[in-house]
């Protein structure tokens, strides 16, 4: 099993940072549009954008939790779906992972 309490801490600097990132786009999409036809125009692109962003960051919370939650049960380092260990490398370039690269690859 790979080192959880180093990898437990960079999961919850991930969570923080995404959490920090979310709060800011949040932020942003409570603004009021601009009065200005042509500016309300853009700022709405920019909308569109920022909700993209907001889910996208909301799906890498909800993964960074549920490897906190491996972690937590001690079954951090463990495909969940075949049982099998996830290599180190894979930990370390990706802590929240959550199957091996064999069941990550048959996703795409």
């Amino acid at each position: 099993m790979p080192n959880a309490v180093t990898a437990k801490a960079r999961l919850e600097d991930q969570l923080r940072e995404l959490n920090e990132r979310q709060d800011r786009i949040a932020r942003d999409l409570a603004e009021p549009l601009n009065a200005d036809s042509s500016e309300r125009a853009v700022e709405t692109e920019d909308d569109a954008s920022l909700e993209g962003q907001a889910a996208l960051i909301a799906r890498e919370i909800a993964s960074v939790n549920r490897a906190l939650l491996r972690i937590e049960n001690g079954t951090y380092g463990e495909c969940t779906r075949c049982g099998s260990e996830i290599a180190p490398g894979r930990l370390e370039a990706r802590p929240e992972a959550a199957l091996c690269i064999s069941c990550a690859n048959q996703e795409r």
